[in-house]
């Protein structure tokens, strides 16, 4: 992903509300299951990061986008943003 692909993406995220919270139980299977569901009809996902969750959010992102084969396009404060091409419901052009 290109850094003008990246900027599009952050630009569309801004205006998201998080879908998905992540708690003190942190990253489990069923969390990133639905998350992977969410990928079925969304291209774009925003997740907060609440304080009460211990680890780091930076490896939290980069744990789920290697479950869900998605990419992190910024992990910014508690807040993470994944993209994932779809193939059947594609919205996002990328630049």
């Amino acid at each position: 992903m290109t850094s003008k692909q990246r900027s599009y993406l952050k630009s569309l995220a801004n205006n998201l509300d998080s879908i998905f919270q992540l708690g003190k139980s942190s990253l489990t299977p069923e969390f990133t299951e639905a998350v992977s569901e969410a990928f079925n009809t969304r291209e774009l996902l925003k997740i907060a990061v609440l304080k009460n969750c211990m680890d780091n959010p930076r490896e939290i992102a980069e744990t789920l986008a290697e479950r869900t084969h998605s990419q992190v396009v910024q992990v910014i404060g508690r807040k993470i943003i994944l993209y994932k091409e779809s193939k059947e419901n594609k919205k996002i052009i990328l630049p």
